[in-house]
C-alpha cells in the first residue's frame, strides 16, 4: 500500500484545497481518515477545507476560466487528450487505489480509470463538434445562426462509489467546452481525488493553464454549501441522493443558477418467457451484486414470468452461493465489501424490514464474520406492493417478483419514483419495442438483452423522475457546459422587423 501511495505522491497528504498543482496550507487541524473498506484500517488522513480556501479556489477557477476559454476548441482538446494519455501512463496505480479506497473488485476499478481514459478521447472529439444550427429569417438579407459559448467554472460534487469517472464524465466535457472545473469528491474517497486531480493538474501547467483543475475536500454544510449558493458556479452537477438533490436542485434554482443531478435508482430487469435464460441470469447477477451493489445502475428488482420464475429463482439462487466474496484485489473475487459500516447498519435495517413487510429472504441475508464491511448478496421473493421495493437500498439485496403479461410487468417497473436504468430479456420482436415505445420504459436508459449496469460514454447518461433528469457524458450531453446564443446578421440596406410590425420614424 505505502509503494502505491509513494508512487502517486499521496502518502503524506496535508492539504485539502488545491489551485492546480499548488496545495493550500491546511485551514486547520481537521481531518478526514480514508479507511480500506476490506479492513476497516486507515489508509491516510486530508485535512479539511474551510470556507475561506474555498472562496480563493473559487476565485482561482473564475480568473483561470477567461484565460481557458480563449484558446479555440479544439486546442483545448488537444489539452484533454494528453491527460487521457496521463490516465494511460497511470491507469494500473489509479485502479488500484480506486479498489484500495472504496472495495470495488480490480477489474471494475481498473475499468473506472477506463472509463476516465474514455471520457478524453470522447470529448477530444467533441472538442471539433460544439455545433450550431443556421436557420432562415423571414426578413430578406438576414442570417440567423446559433452558437455555444463557454459557461464559466463548473462545480461538480461527486459520490463515493465512482470516485475518478464521474468526475470524468463531467470535467473532460466541460474542459472541451472551455470551462474549468472545481470538484468536490466524496470525504469517504478523497485519496482517489487527490491522486487523479495531481496528475492532470501537471498536464494543464505544462499546457499553460496551471489553474485549470482546482479541488476542495470538505464538509457539505461548510463547502458542499458554499459551492451551490455562489453565483461564480453557474453550474453544478451534483451526484448523490434523491434528498441531496432536492435540497441543491432548490438552492441553486434560487439563484437562478444550473443543475446537473445524478440522484437515486431503483433499477429493474423483465425477463419474459422468450428469454435467452443464460444470458439473463449473467445480466441479472452483474447488475444485482457489481460493486456489491453500490451503483446507481444496480438492479434491485427482478420481474420474472410466471411460467420461468421457478427455473430463474432456481439458477440464480445457485450462482449467488457460489459467488466469491473476499479481497477486491484478488482477481478471482467478484464480490468486495461494503463502503463503510454505516452502509452495512443499513443492510441489515433493510432485512429487518423486508422480514416485517411479509418478504422471504432466499438466499443471503448475512454480514460476513470477517474484518471489513463484507456482507452476503441477497435474494428477496417479494411483492410489487412491499413498500421496501419502491426504495433504494445501497447494497446488494435483489427483489424477485412474478407477472403474468408484459403490460403489468411495464407498470411494476415504472410505478417507483426513480427512473434511470431498465433493460428486458426477451427474444420476442414485439416485446422488445414494446418496451422501448413511449408506452414502455419510463427510464433515461433502457436495454434489451443487457442489464441495468454498465452504460457506454458514447450515450448520455442520467434518468428522470427522482433521478433528477440530469444528462451526462456522450451525444449531445455536452450543451449542459454551454451557453447558447442566436445570432441575426443584416447584410442588407434596410432594417425590416420581424412578424411584420412597423415601426417608422
Amino acid at each position: 500500500m505505502k509503494d502505491l501511495l509513494s508512487r502517486l505522491g499521496i502518502e503524506d497528504v496535508n492539504a485539502g484545497a488545491w489551485i492546480g498543482t499548488e496545495a493550500l496550507p491546511p485551514a486547520g487541524d481537521d481531518r478526514v481518515v480514508s479507511t480500506n473498506p476490506a479492513t476497516n484500517d486507515p489508509i491516510a488522513s486530508v485535512a479539511i477545507a474551510d470556507a475561506d480556501q474555498l472562496d480563493r479556489v473559487i476565485d482561482a477557477a473564475q480568473d483561470a476560466f477567461l484565460e481557458w476559454r480563449r484558446l479555440p476548441a479544439p486546442k483545448r482538446g488537444e489539452v484533454v487528450r494528453r491527460m487521457g494519455n496521463a490516465l494511460r501512463d497511470h491507469k494500473e496505480d489509479l485502479g488500484r487505489l480506486v479498489t484500495l479506497e472504496v472495495g470495488k473488485i480490480l477489474s471494475e476499478g481498473l475499468g473506472e480509470v477506463q472509463e476516465s481514459i474514455d471520457m478524453a478521447d470522447l470529448a477530444v472529439g467533441m472538442s471539433r463538434q460544439l455545433y450550431g444550427l443556421t436557420m432562415h429569417s423571414e426578413r430578406a438579407q438576414h442570417r440567423m445562426y446559433e452558437q455555444w459559448h463557454p459557461l464559466g467554472a463548473i462545480g461538480v460534487i461527486t459520490a463515493f462509489n465512482f470516485p475518478n469517472a464521474v468526475w470524468a464524465w463531467n470535467a473532460m466535457v466541460a474542459l472541451a467546452c472551455g470551462d474549468t472545473v472545481l470538484w468536490k469528491p466524496s470525504i469517504k474517497a478523497p485519496l482517489t481525488a487527490i491522486a487523479t486531480h495531481r496528475i492532470l493538474s501537471r498536464v494543464a501547467e505544462d499546457a499553460g493553464f496551471p489553474h485549470l483543475l482546482t479541488l476542495v475536500i470538505g464538509q457539505d454544510a461548510v463547502v458542499g454549501e458554499g459551492m451551490i449558493r455562489d453565483p461564480r458556479l453557474p453550474l453544478i452537477s451534483a451526484t448523490g441522493s434523491v434528498r441531496m438533490g432536492r435540497y441543491v436542485g432548490q438552492v441553486v434554482a434560487a439563484r437562478l443558477g444550473r443543475c446537473l443531478l445524478e440522484l437515486g435508482g431503483n433499477n429493474a430487469i423483465i425477463v419474459d418467457r422468450t428469454a435467452d435464460l443464460d444470458l439473463a441470469i449473467r445480466g441479472i447477477a452483474f447488475g444485482a451484486v457489481g460493486t456489491a451493489g453500490q451503483r446507481c445502475t444496480t438492479t434491485r428488482r427482478l420481474i420474472v414470468h410466471e411460467d420461468i420464475a421457478d427455473e430463474v429463482i432456481g439458477r440464480l439462487v445457485a450462482a449467488y452461493e457460489k459467488l466469491p466474496i473476499g479481497d477486491p484485489m484478488l482477481p478471482t473475487t467478484l464480490v468486495g465489501p461494503l463502503i463503510d459500516p454505516g452502509a452495512v447498519a443499513q443492510y441489515r435495517a433493510a432485512l429487518d424490514t423486508i422480514r416485517e413487510q411479509g418478504g422471504e429472504i432466499l438466499t443471503g441475508g448475512e454480514v460476513l464474520d470477517r474484518p471489513g464491511n463484507f456482507v452476503r448478496p441477497t435474494i428477496v421473493a417479494a411483492r410489487h406492493d412491499m413498500p421496501i421495493c419502491h426504495e433504494e437500498t445501497f447494497a446488494p439485496i435483489l427483489y424477485v417478483m412474478r407477472y403474468r403479461d408484459l403490460a403489468e410487468a411495464i407498470e411494476w417497473q415504472n410505478d417507483v419514483p426513480q427512473g434511470l436504468s431498465s433493460a428486458i430479456f426477451t427474444d420476442s420482436f414485439r416485446s422488445a419495442e414494446r418496451f422501448l415505445s413511449h408506452e414502455g420504459s419510463d427510464c433515461g436508459i433502457a436495454n434489451v438483452n443487457i442489464g441495468t449496469s454498465g452504460a457506454e460514454i458514447g450515450g448520455a447518461f442520467g434518468g428522470e423522475k427522482d433521478t433528477g433528469g440530469g444528462r451526462e457524458a456522450g451525444s449531445d450531453a455536452w450543451k449542459s457546459y454551454m451557453r447558447r446564443q442566436t445570432c441575426t446578421l443584416n447584410w442588407g440596406t434596410d432594417l425590416p422587423l420581424a412578424q411584420g410590425v412597423k415601426f417608422d420614424i
